[in-house]
C-alpha cells in the first residue's frame, strides 16, 4: 500500500529565488542549475522546454536582463516568474495554505484505489510550470504551482482550476492510480 507523500521543496527554493530577486541579491547559476534538477521541474522537460531553459529564464530574471529569443514555453516560465516578484504578499498567501496541506485523510479515502499500485510511494509535487496543468510521471504528480488561487474570503484556502486543493489532488491521484 503506497504512502502519499507531499512534495513542496520546488516552491521553497523558488521562494527564496522569488524574495532574493525582489531585494536585488544576485542568486547564484548553481542554485539556478539545482532548480532545474529537481524532479517536479524536469517531469516537464521536453525538445521546447529543458533544464537549460530554466536556467536562462532564471537568469535573465536576476540579473534583470530581457529575455530575448525564447521558446513559447520559456516566455510563459519567465512571465509567471516575474509575477511571483511583482506581489510577494500574493505569492505566500498561494504558499500558505500548501504548508498546511494534510494529505493523510485523502490518503485513507484512496485506499480501495490504490491495491494494484505498483509504486511504494506517490509523490504530491507542487512545481512552477509553464503550460502543463499537471503532469502524471510514474509514481508523481506534479501540479503547476502557478495554478494556485487563494480564496479572497477565507485565509489559508485555496482553489485549483476552480476546485478546493484537495478535492484536486484526489481527482488528479485517481488518475494517477488508473493509468
Amino acid at each position: 500500500m503506497p504512502n502519499i507523500k507531499l512534495n513542496l521543496e520546488e516552491i521553497e527554493a523558488m521562494l527564496y529565488f522569488w524574495t532574493a530577486t525582489v531585494e536585488r541579491e544576485k542568486v547564484h547559476e548553481t542554485y539556478l542549475n539545482e532548480i532545474a534538477s529537481m524532479p517536479g521541474l524536469s517531469a516537464c522537460y521536453d525538445e521546447e522546454f529543458n533544464a537549460e531553459s530554466v536556467r536562462k529564464v532564471l537568469s535573465a530574471i536576476t540579473n534583470r536582463e530581457l529575455l530575448s529569443q525564447k521558446t513559447k514555453k520559456e516566455g510563459r516560465f519567465w512571465n509567471n516568474n516575474m509575477w511571483m516578484t511583482e506581489d510577494l504578499e500574493y505569492t505566500n498567501m498561494m504558499i500558505k495554505p500548501l504548508k498546511k496541506l494534510n494529505l493523510d485523510d485523502l490518503e485513507a479515502e484512496l485506499i480501495p484505489y490504490m491495491s494494484s499500485c505498483p509504486y511504494e510511494n506517490i509523490e504530491v509535487i507542487f512545481s512552477p510550470l509553464h503550460f502543463d496543468e499537471y503532469i502524471i510521471k510514474d509514481n508523481k504528480l506534479v501540479i503547476n504551482f502557478f495554478r494556485v488561487k487563494p480564496d479572497d474570503r477565507e485565509e489559508g484556502k485555496a482553489a485549483i482550476e476552480g476546485k478546493e486543493i484537495k478535492e484536486y489532488i484526489k481527482e488528479k491521484l485517481l488518475k494517477l492510480l488508473n493509468k
